[in-house]
């Protein structure tokens, strides 16, 4: 095959975004923390898909135009850092065929080249290990074997790349010691070499189809940007299987009967446990459903149709008020939770964009943010690590607006900074207030395994609590509150003066006061109790 047109491309990007949506559970499973997020396959799939179907839409044969539909919707909708990554790679891409009608096969192996480069520009410490390392030694190894042999055949250059890609993700564990001792290969790579694999099907002439849990994931998201058709409840569980239930349960199979009522569909099955999500009008079916197979082990029911038209209508009173004010600030900040919104409301914040660790918003839902506000300096706040690079891509999309992304990687950390904003000095004083207020608190959450695992030589086992102490899951056992408090024990030293104890929508006030009375006897810190109806969370703690 000596060219690729922009017919051909367009079968390749989306045989490449169903090949990530097929395989998006298996790479959600990969995550090394054993957290209930799981989100490197979600994110890159609505990454990816954002993009695929902005180029679907062009009405072009041009591979140049094409691919700077596909650039540009990729950046909209970038979530979490793997999403960015994906977005920057597909970026380079389109900057080295920009001008062409259609490519051969050294354009198409410079343009790989070029996707790498352009990606790790975009992040400020690479680390290897990671999708960045795979997308560079696949595209170099590529580029290389194409000019020595003097390749001409566009699939060949692209087998090759799928070939280097699976040998360079084969070998993450290797580079990053997390993933060896967990057990897996790096999660953003395996979502590249599927989107590749993807590709490479479409030039053998096999377009992937998405299967039934992929297209109804697509169709939740459309519905949710485009705000047409049913909502209906948000159905999250997580199963703890039966004897008989581990003997018969297929996590196909159920997926098969969840999309008999429903879509979004998301079933991931580890040992024993199962994580169930569906969008449905009849949730008491897909309950039925889960009872069948065993028993709860945690279930959740949410009405979107109420939440959607409460949203758009406060959104709209609030668009309104805020584009007519001018001020010289505006803050931005990411939470999950309605207790933790208002935390944030009451510290001056204007704007609180619904999203945290089990759906990370987009590069395009701050960019709507920013463009609610009439101010002059904007700062935002993204509370989560898997959220700053989202929050940095959409900022740098203005250059007539000073806007600053703090390193806010938790939730603690964006309170603390918030409190030591000061509406009457300048924005360099505030900047640098609120970072110093965020190096000097001590973040710690409590939440639930997901799956056996080992974490620096910690054993965990799949539904025990977990205490997270910073970056490192510090202690693991099946009590919630004796977590809570060996996690208390190791934050807390003779210099910390304030907690703050969060607790969620899964926790009660009586354990946070219980809670308070511990922190009190061990310690002669103050202690602040909040209800931030988070999920996932049952506490958020932060130390000062």
């Amino acid at each position: 095959m000596k060219y690729i047109d922009g017919k051909l491309f367009k079968e390749m990007l989306l045989s490449g975004m169903n090949s990530l949506g097929n395989n998006q559970a298996r790479i959600d499973a990969l995550n090394v923390f054993p957290v209930p997020d799981g989100d490197t396959g979600t994110n890159m799939y609505l990454t990816f898909s954002s993009g695929v179907n902005d180029a679907l839409a062009v009405d072009s044969n041009s591979v140049g135009v094409i691919a700077k539909a596909l650039s540009r919707g990729l950046l909209m909708g970038a979530r979490g850092n793997s999403g960015v990554i994906t977005s920057q790679i597909f970026r380079g891409f389109y900057q080295a065929v920009a001008d062409d009608e259609k490519i051969d096969a050294m354009q198409l192996a410079n343009a790989l080249v070029n996707g790498s480069r352009v990606a790790y520009k975009a992040v400020m410490r690479p680390v290897e290990g990671t999708i960045l390392t795979v997308v560079r030694e696949a595209a170099d190894y590529t580029y290389a074997y194409c000019t020595t042999n003097n390749v001409t055949d566009c699939r060949e250059v692209l087998a090759k790349m799928v070939e280097e890609a699976r040998i360079s993700l084969d070998f993450t564990p290797e580079l990053l010691p997390v993933l060896k001792e967990v057990g897996v290969v790096d999660s953003g790579g395996a979502g590249l070499l599927s989107i590749l694999e993807g590709m490479l099907s479409a030039l053998d002439g096999n377009v992937i189809q998405a299967e039934s849990s992929a297209a109804s994931h697509d169709e939740a998201s459309q519905t949710k940007i485009e705000g047409e058709g049913e909502f209906g409840f948000c159905t999250e569980f997580i199963l703890r299987l039966s004897e008989q239930g581990m003997k018969h349960f297929s996590e196909e199979g159920f997926r098969n009967e969840l999309s008999t009522i429903g879509n979004s569909i998301v079933c991931v099955q580890d040992d024993d446990l199962v994580k169930i999500h569906v969008h449905t009008l009849e949730p008491d079916k897909a309950i039925k459903m889960g009872k069948r197979q065993g028993r709860f082990v945690k279930l959740k029911v949410e009405n979107m149709t109420d939440q959607h038209e409460n949203i758009l209508e406060k959104e709209k009173e609030e668009y309104e008020e805020m584009a007519s004010e001018h001020k010289e600030y505006g803050l931005i900040a990411v939470a999950a939770g309605d207790g933790l919104a208002k935390m944030f409301r009451d510290l001056r914040v204007d704007i609180v964009i619904s999203g945290g660790q089990t759906m990370n918003p987009s590069t395009e839902d701050f960019i709507k943010a920013i463009d609610r506000l009439n101010c002059d300096h904007i700062f935002i706040l993204p509370n989560n690590s898997n959220i700053v690079m989202a929050a940095q891509q959409a900022a740098s999309v203005y250059e007539d607006k000073d806007i600053r992304v703090l390193p806010s990687k938790t939730v603690p950390q964006g309170l603390s900074a918030c409190i030591m904003f000061n509406p009457d000095v300048d924005a360099d004083e505030n900047e640098a207030e609120m970072e110093e207020a965020i190096a000097g608190v001590k973040s710690g959450e409590v939440t639930y395994a997901i799956k056996d695992t080992t974490y620096e030589g910690l054993d965990i086992k799949a539904g025990e609590y977990m205490g997270i102490f910073g970056k490192a899951i510090v202690v693991s056992k099946p009590d919630m509150m004796e977590v809570t408090k060996d996690l208390l024990k190791q934050m807390l030293d003779e210099d910390s003066e304030l907690v703050t104890l969060i607790y969620g929508e899964d926790a009660m006030k009586e354990q946070a006061e219980e809670l308070q009375n511990y922190v009190e006897e061990i310690s002669d810190a103050e202690v602040e109790i909040y209800s931030g109806k988070q999920p996932v969370y049952s506490f958020i703690i932060g130390v000062e």
